[in-house]
């Protein structure tokens, strides 16, 4: 069953697909849908030790969702009798997604109930319209999308006044839901775009929400048939974060990624994308990931006809998710299950199987989902020889793939073109009438030929000058639309604020880049590999909390020159996203790199920076590593992977004291077992002497003295 089933249960926040599973969701489920940063209230404002402890537990919950819950019910029955209301619910709030995500659903649900209970007692804005959000669901279920979306209609004066990012955070997630379910893809992008402005001011848990943001983007274009969007998409995500920091929402990333390598044919790569995501959900005891990412696995391994495997899988997947009482799990492994079993001879014991989940998935109106089962259906009658079966589903899947990707589209491009050809038609007709009119005049006046054409000399004479005028307009109109067009150019590649090459730009150059490295080692005239140093401000939030963010800005810009003025002219140097600063330097050696790294450090951590009276010592902590690194082939670590390691790499140099970098030099047991380790847990990889680590400390805060790098071996 070749579909994106994807709960996005990340950090126990989003358990709902881009496809027609909107009606499986219990309240529980729908209310875990948005539990990112928690409910800050602001009357928690003067409980800053209790919100620490309440973070603490929530970061821990994201590496290993058991003892998150184990604490937080500890912390929980610890609370004093005259523990404020607010910081209950906010306890509430997130007790409820780990309850989920541990497979528990009746106690999550009676988590909700408390939530609701107490939100009314407190009587809070906030939690209570929150909670109105979520009423749009019980409305689709008893009067469908078109009344769900007008409720949020309605809620959209409120929302726009409330002071909660939260609120409106998640009141663009579910928006963009509907908006999705009802293939109005280009509002629910822009619900989405928004979503990734508002993570910007979210006062906790930005990273998790910024990473689902891209991970909801992605599962967004492969809903469109645009996988290739979607891959970028994950890519843009996993820049954000990495598996050491933010298991889960990893977890949810590899899975979309797997799927879109599988759209897009690369299948092994799709593979082990999903065996990555196994491994990691089931160290952290997420029973939902785990059921999706052996779902997923069964259908990649239908993909490469090994039917045996693929049996299997989805016995497992039906296991699982008959576990957790999940319906539309249940439904889609019966499918991949039926396909197997089909493939393998048992053509009617299959077929049926794949029928009961067309059935189950019409019921529910996921026409997404019948049209590509329906496909995959007819593919399993040929294999068999069955081609009148075949051709009945082929037809079906036909009728249904019209309804679902033309008429919207077909509509829209009909009105465009309706208004086109009217506007056509109108110009056509005053050309005409001018015409006729000029006709008439024509007749009318021919014995006053000669005195009109010595008029119609002079208004040629006028005419020719007002042409002249309209050209010299037309032209400089022309200009100034050229110059527009080459600003929008140049901000669709750079950052606003500081100049720098963005995010974008970069994922162009690598889309470009693996073309010319295969070329040039076809030819022999590769060298040297290429480096990436993935760095970060540290305690930048502390800046922004101590002078305000529009010094904060200036710090960011005086980064951005310091590093420009310290890398070589074909270096690229760009603003990867918030804090964090991006250099990839092509065709470098080893030495090369750690010197770069060395000036780096020093250039921005040696002198303070200056802002009026103000002067505020800045360092950063980075991550570097080579590309392709220790000659393992680009198919098993490609850059994408390798900025992810160096991603760890810069937390590690975080949790080591900040103002340094560790990079990675070379592997010291095969890429095979390396990589997975790697790509998941770098100090793990460093205790089991997998990697030689470099270590570069950055100038002591009270000297300028600097310290030369060192090589570290695990």
């Amino acid at each position: 069953m070749k579909r994106f089933f994807n709960f996005f249960a990340y950090s126990s926040d989003q358990k709902l697909s881009v496809f027609d599973e909107l009606k499986n969701y219990s309240l529980l489920q729908i209310f875990s849908l948005l539990i990112i940063v928690g409910f800050a209230l602001p009357s928690l404002a003067d409980d800053k030790q209790i919100m620490a402890e309440i973070d603490n537990i929530q970061a821990l919950s994201d590496k290993n969702n058991d003892e998150g819950l184990r604490k937080l019910l500890e912390f929980k029955q610890n609370l004093p009798l005259d523990t404020k209301p607010a910081i209950r619910l906010e306890v509430l709030a997130i007790l409820s997604s780990l309850y989920y995500d541990a497979g528990k659903a009746k106690l999550g649900e009676q988590s909700v109930k408390e939530f609701r209970e107490l939100a009314k007692e407190l009587k809070d804005k906030e939690a209570l319209l929150l909670l109105e959000i979520f009423d749009a669901y019980d409305i689709y279920e008893k009067s469908g999308y078109a009344g769900a979306i007008a409720h949020l209609d309605k809620l959209q004066g409120v929302v726009a006044k409330s002071k909660s990012i939260e609120v409106q955070f998640r009141y663009c997630a579910s928006y963009a839901a509907f908006y999705s379910n009802t293939f109005k893809f280009d509002q629910a992008l822009k619900q989405y775009l928004d979503m990734l402005k508002l993570s910007e001011q979210l006062p906790r848990r930005q990273l998790q929400a910024k990473m689902h943001t891209w991970d909801l983007i992605s599962g967004l274009y492969l809903q469109m048939k645009d996988p290739e969007k979607a891959l970028a998409a994950t890519t843009e995500a996993l820049a954000v974060s990495s598996a050491s920091q933010a298991p889960k929402a990893f977890v949810a990333i590899s899975i979309s990624r797997g799927v879109a390598l599988s759209s897009l044919k690369r299948n092994d790569e799709a593979l082990k994308e999903y065996e990555t995501a196994l491994k990691i959900a089931k160290e952290e005891n997420l029973p939902y990931l785990v059921a999706l990412a052996v779902f997923n696995m069964a259908d990649q391994y239908l993909i490469k006809k090994d039917f045996k495997r693929a049996e299997s899988y989805a016995r497992d997947a039906m296991a699982k998710s008959e576990a957790l009482e999940n319906e539309w799990g249940v439904a889609g492994a019966k499918v991949n299950l039926g396909l197997a079993l089909g493939y393998q001879g048992k053509v009617k014991e299959g077929a049926d199987l794949v029928k009961l989940g067309i059935e189950f998935f019409e019921k529910g109106h996921a026409q997404s989902d019948v049209e590509t089962i329906m496909g995959e259906l007819s593919q399993m009658y040929e294999a068999a020889g069955l081609y009148k079966e075949a051709l009945a589903q082929v037809r079906e899947q036909q009728t249904l793939s019209d309804q679902i990707f033309q008429s919207d589209r077909a509509k829209t491009v009909a009105t465009l073109q309706e208004e086109f050809d009217t506007e056509q038609r109108k110009k056509q007709i005053e050309i005409l009438a001018k015409d006729n009119a000029l006709k008439d005049a024509d007749i009318k006046n021919h014995r006053l030929q000669q005195l009109v054409a010595g008029l119609a000399s002079l208004v040629g004479v006028l005419a020719g000058c007002f042409i002249y005028m309209l050209y010299r307009r037309s032209k400089k109109l022309n200009e100034q639309l050229q110059e527009v067009n080459l600003q929008l150019e140049f901000h669709a590649i750079r950052d606003a604020l500081t100049g720098l090459h963005n995010r974008r730009s970069f994922i162009s150059l690598m889309a470009n880049r693996v073309g010319k490295v295969d070329v040039e080692r076809r030819e022999g005239s590769y060298r040297n590999p290429d480096c990436m140093v993935l760095m970060d401000i540290d305690h930048f939030k502390h800046i922004n909390d101590t002078w305000g963010h529009a010094v904060g800005d200036v710090v960011l810009k005086e980064v951005a020159v310091r590093l420009k003025n310290v890398v070589r002219d074909e270096d690229m140097v760009m603003r990867w996203g918030g804090e964090e600063f991006l250099i990839y330097s092509p065709k470098s050696n080893p030495e090369q790199i750690t010197s770069l790294v060395e000036r780096v450090l020093r250039t921005i951590g040696d002198t303070p920076f200056t802002h009026g009276a103000l002067v505020i010592p800045v360092t950063v902590t980075a991550g570097f590593i080579s590309v392709p690194f220790s000659d393992v082939p680009e198919e098993f670590c490609d850059w994408e992977r390798a900025l992810q390691i160096a991603d760890m790499a810069l937390y590690l140099g975080k949790t080591h004291g900040r103002n340094r970098a560790y990079g990675l030099s070379k592997l010291l047991v095969g890429h095979e077992l390396a990589i997975p380790t790697l790509t998941h847990d770098l100090a793990a990889a460093i205790k089991e002497n997998m990697v030689e680590m470099i270590e570069v400390l950055g100038p002591p805060q009270e000297t300028t003295t600097m310290h030369t790098s060192t090589s570290l071996h695990a």
